[in-house]
């Protein structure tokens, strides 16, 4: 089989790597199905200089693919380009060349919570903080197209799932379709055409990882860090079961054979 790409933007090593290992537990990726590309650091190693490219060959490299995950990320997509590092702007030029040729080629595509950002942005949606949500764990639904969606196949139709971004989705073009609603957060998971999905919760994630990541970025707006012992408390609490299913069904349905 052909492996699927795990694209990640976090700079701390770590992250990087307990990602690795939920995404890879999460969607039953076995030995070789899933492999890493560090964009941040192909980026950095180019320099801010190289015009907002890193000469990657995105045309050459997706096909050799099952299919693109895009996982979560510190950068916030509608942050105005004059807050943004050198870092970032070169890392969202290369996103952009990316989705460029996913929508072409209609390649299996699923980001999951900095992925609503890029795919969104990327098609004409407004992103911005109006939905943000603090982190923890909410219940989200599948809409009427969520109910009969391949991705969402044996999902629940009200479940928990984790949360915790600062930017969300205000509007969508009409070409969009919304498959899981929320009430703090409306858009929760929308399709673009046949194959190319973002999630605002993180399927990606487990309760190990969450509580993992809220230790590392608790200077980083997500959460007050006063309230750090209520908030693991409850997401300690919390049943979330479902949002794997969206990752399994990624990784079965789109495996394919070189």
């Amino acid at each position: 089989m052909l492996p699927f790409l795990l694209i990640q933007t976090r700079a701390d090593d770590a992250v990087a790597a307990d990602e690795v290992r939920s995404t890879t537990v999460l969607g039953g990726f076995g030995p070789g199905e899933l492999v890493t590309l560090r964009l941040d650091r192909v980026v950095a190693a180019a320099g801010p200089s190289s015009g907002g490219t890193a000469d990657l060959d995105w045309a050459q490299l997706v096909p050799r693919h099952s299919g693109v995950i895009v996982g979560g990320s510190p950068f916030t997509s509608s942050d105005p380009d004059e807050f943004k590092s050198d870092l970032q702007i070169v890392v969202e030029a290369e996103l952009r060349r990316l989705l460029d040729v996913v929508l072409e080629r209609d390649v299996p595509f699923l980001g999951a919570c900095y992925g609503v950002g890029t795919l969104g942005l990327h098609q004409g949606a407004t992103v911005d903080g109006t939905f943000g949500e603090p982190a923890g764990a909410v219940v989200v639904r599948l809409t009427e197209a969520g109910r009969t969606d391949p991705l969402l196949a044996g999902v629940d139709p009200e479940f928990e799932a984790f949360v915790g971004h600062k930017e969300a989705i205000r509007t969508l073009p009409e070409h969009a379709v919304v498959l899981v609603a929320g009430d703090a957060c409306p858009v929760q998971m929308f399709r673009i055409g046949r194959h190319q999905y973002a999630t605002q919760f993180h399927p990606e994630l487990d309760l190990e990882g969450l509580l993992y990541r809220l230790e590392t970025y608790a200077d980083n707006g997500y959460y007050d860090p006063a309230e750090a012992e209520e908030l693991f408390a409850r997401v300690r609490a919390a049943t979330v079961t479902e949002p794997r299913k969206v990752l399994e069904n990624f990784r079965a349905r789109y495996a394919r054979r070189g």
